[in-house]
């Protein structure tokens, strides 16, 4: 159950029951809130037999109230690895989240029960700084030290491809790459499945052919984050260290377990024989990533462990680099290490800092800016405050005035403790309560209720936020510029932007009563140093928001209940409005333009069913002119099967190929056979059957027409295939479609089949045996 829920439903408790409750009555009465609502059902609420009801002593004593924005502008640098942890201990006190901590004393490898490596630093406390390092990492690069390759030395002419026709990585921004497990130049196409790497020559398609296949020296895992650089190859995949620590004042280590983030960088050049350049460990686990020109960087995210404290560190080679840790004058209630690490394709280490804040959320990346957000944390002590605040300024206001001054002027003696003063109120309450008619005590529950409902909704909006963090990106070195938050949640990436030196971002705000969950929709717009210069809230009431696409000075926003609002928003000046809005059944889960002029939704259908709810049906493709800002349209749709049916563009942005140069959609489907079969041809079996691939069409201006489908996998039941995500893109004229272990490659005009390949079941398999780190 939400936590606000509960703790209004406690504060209701101990305040209403209280004035609930006749002194001289030993057993349980019922009485029911009034409200204003016909159509609400009466609220029966027991009151307690036994008064005064206990409080938290809190209540007379927390003063601070959590403001709107909580953190500010300036970092402040830790100058030891000490003073972090007093900070991490004194903040742990602080929050309530722990009792105490007992210091943790990292011990060396001799203590672990694996051989110890000879290559690895043994303590927490060894290595250099990240300045230091640096000069040692480019000499090596250069020279060539200590460069591991697989396979034979034959190499493969690359220089025919470079005039191929491509579609790369479906992304939000120009110019900046997103990480993906395929990877394509053109030519050669790369992909990571557990912790295989895959290089496939893909054209010309007739000949195409599984070149090599190599596993990277780590545990079995899904690689799904890859950048191409020209022959250059990043990879970012999940890892894990052990050390061992001994507790103060014990004498046995035991063991510690840390997530890294492994960084490696290959030179592909000789497809036969890949060279691993530079491999670093980053302490955390991977949360995303882009590339910017020859610039990588990399977002690690670690919990702050108050009992066995890990700052995290960078391990390259024989050397253990620390970054700068920033933390921000206001605490928050909980602490999350993120680590930005910025490299160079060509295997160089620029920077890396770390940021004590909460946990990351979403973010967006423009060419010069790094976004990260996550939902306000409230601190325990923030709740307690709120019941006190909420007594005092909504409820006593509502009682008689000199019961009023009673509890004034007992908050008011300051030789009483908490725990008295309550004692005392409540026996004001309960005498106020036995003074007073059946319809009066009604009437004061049904102020009382209303006023706690409108406070709470409130409270609700000014708690439930989003934190922007903005950090500046240039050629690797990273500025953190400012922060604020807003009121709401983000729906994912795309609810945020970045135009003209102003960020953009819409969210949801939510409240939950004892009756119903309110929500509305918001757009801000943030000057460069994140304050907000420009706002419109409050849009679609009672929905919430679905997909969201900014395209200059345009936002386009689908929010849903029971149809699909598709609204057009200016945010031409700093004063957000409404031009036009659009009502249809369905939503649009993803939004991605053709031109400045249509834009296509990808989601589901719906249709209401005799229970006046909404029942999804099929995935929905609609195509939006927006020609005219005042009055958008839906011009055309396309509904895929049924109830069952999904695809992974719903979810993934990366899943879709539309390209309009070439006028053509490519979406993966997953179904049964009978909700694509025609109604006279369906047998029984059918409704057993799966069908997975891809249904491709041509798209104008003037809509969609349908291609044909491209089918991977139809089954009863299927064992034993690689899982892959769905993939399409073109090289020339030949359209590869990826799903599931298996690449086909497909006329990208008359969909006939050119070739098709099983990508774990073919090419020289290597086996990688070269530690990388």
């Amino acid at each position: 159950m939400n936590k606000v829920i509960i703790v209004s439903a406690i504060a209701a408790i101990i305040v209403i029951g209280g004035l609930g409750m006749y002194f001289s009555i030993i057993t349980p009465s019922q009485v029911s809130f009034v409200t204003n609502n016909p159509n609400a059902k009466a609220i029966p609420v027991e009151t307690p037999s036994k008064f005064p009801y206990q409080i938290n002593k809190e209540v007379f004593d927390s003063t601070k109230f959590p403001s709107n924005t909580i953190l500010s502008n300036e970092p402040i640098k830790f100058k030891s690895y000490q003073e972090i942890s007093d900070y991490v201990k004194e903040s742990s006190k602080n929050q309530q989240q722990m009792m105490y901590i007992r210091d943790s004393v990292m011990m060396p490898v001799p203590f672990a029960t694996n051989e110890p490596r000879t290559d690895m630093p043994t303590s927490m406390r060894e290595g250099g700084t990240i300045e230091e390092a640096l000069e040692i990492q480019q000499r090596r690069i250069e020279s060539g030290q200590a460069v591991p390759s697989v396979g034979s030395d034959t190499s493969l002419d690359s220089s025919s491809y470079g005039q191929n026709e491509y579609s790369a990585t479906n992304v939000q921004v120009k110019n900046v790459d997103e990480p993906d497990y395929l990877k394509t130049d053109g030519k050669y196409v790369y992909i990571g499945t557990q912790n295989t790497i895959s290089i496939i020559d893909a054209y010309p398609p007739e000949s195409a052919n599984v070149i090599l296949r190599f596993a990277l020296d780590v545990e079995p895992q899904n690689i799904e984050n890859m950048f191409l650089n020209d022959d250059r190859l990043v990879l970012m995949y999940h890892g894990r260290s052990e050390s061992q620590a001994i507790s103060e004042f014990d004498f046995k280590p035991y063991p510690i377990y840390n997530s890294k983030t492994i960084i490696s960088i290959l030179d592909v050049s000789d497809k036969k024989n890949p060279k691993v350049i530079s491999t670093y460990d980053v302490d955390g686990n991977y949360y995303n990533s882009r590339m910017i020109g020859d610039i990588v960087y990399v977002l690690s995210t670690s919990g702050v462990d108050y009992s066995n404290l890990i700052v995290p560190a960078i391990t390259a080679e024989n050397t253990v680099l620390y970054p700068d840790v920033y933390r921000f004058p206001n605490p928050e209630p909980g602490y999350n290490f993120n680590t930005i690490t910025a490299v160079d394709v060509s295997g160089k280490l620029i920077n890396s800092e770390t940021f004590m804040m909460g946990y990351s959320n979403s973010i967006y990346v423009s060419e010069d800016n790094l976004y990260i957000t996550y939902e306000k944390n409230i601190a325990p002590v923030d709740y307690e405050q709120m019941q006190k605040e909420r007594f005092f300024d909504v409820i006593v206001p509502l009682l008689p005035k000199d019961t009023q001054d009673k509890i004034k002027s007992i908050q008011d003696d300051s030789t009483l403790d908490s725990r008295e003063k309550w004692r005392q109120v409540s026996k004001v309450l309960q005498d106020t309560y036995n003074g007073m008619s059946k319809e009066e005590k009604d009437k004061l529950f049904s102020k009382i209720q209303d006023a706690m409902i409108e406070y709470d909704s409130k409270w609700q909006d000014n708690t439930r936020r989003t934190i922007i963090h903005k950090i500046a990106l240039d050629e690797g070195n990273l500025k953190y510029v400012a922060n604020n938050d807003v009121p709401g949640y983000l729906l994912n990436q795309f609810s945020m932007d970045e135009h003209s030196g102003f960020f953009r971002i819409t969210t949801t705000s939510e409240s939950f009563g004892p009756r119903e969950t309110i929500r509305s929709n918001n757009v801000y717009v943030l000057d460069e140093s994140l304050k907000i210069v420009g706002k419109l809230e409050k849009i679609a009431p009672e929905e919430r928001i679905y997909s969201a696409r900014f395209m200059g000075d345009k936002l386009y926003l689908v929010t849903f209940k029971q149809v699909d609002p598709f609204f057009v928003i200016d945010l031409s000046t700093n004063t957000p409005k409404i031009l036009g809005e659009l009502k249809i059944p369905g939503f649009s889960n993803y939004l991605q333009p053709y031109d400045e002029n249509i834009i296509i939704g990808i989601g589901r259908d719906t249709k209401e069913n005799s229970w006046g709810g909404v029942e999804q049906k099929g995935v929905k493709i609609s195509m939006f002119d927006v020609s005219d800002f005042n009055k958008p349209k839906e011009t055309d749709t396309i509904v895929i099967g049924n109830t069952g049916t999904y695809s992974d563009a719903i979810d993934s942005h990366k899943a879709l190929l539309l390209d309009k140069g070439k006028g053509i959609i490519s979406i993966p489907i997953k179904t049964d056979m009978a909700s694509i079969m025609p109604q006279n041809k369906i047998v029984n079996e059918d409704y057993n059957k799966q069908w997975y691939g891809f249904y491709v069409y041509t798209v104008d201006a003037g809509g969609f027409e349908e291609k044909g489908q491209i089918q991977h996998y139809a089954w009863q039941y299927h064992y034993g295939s690689q899982y892959m995500q769905p993939r399409s893109f073109y090289i020339n004229d030949s359209l590869y479609t990826v799903m599931d272990g298996s690449m086909k490659i497909n006329d990208i005009d008359s969909l006939d089949e050119l070739n098709s390949i099983k990508i774990q079941q073919t090419g020289n398999i290597i086996p990688y045996v070269t530690d990388l780190r």
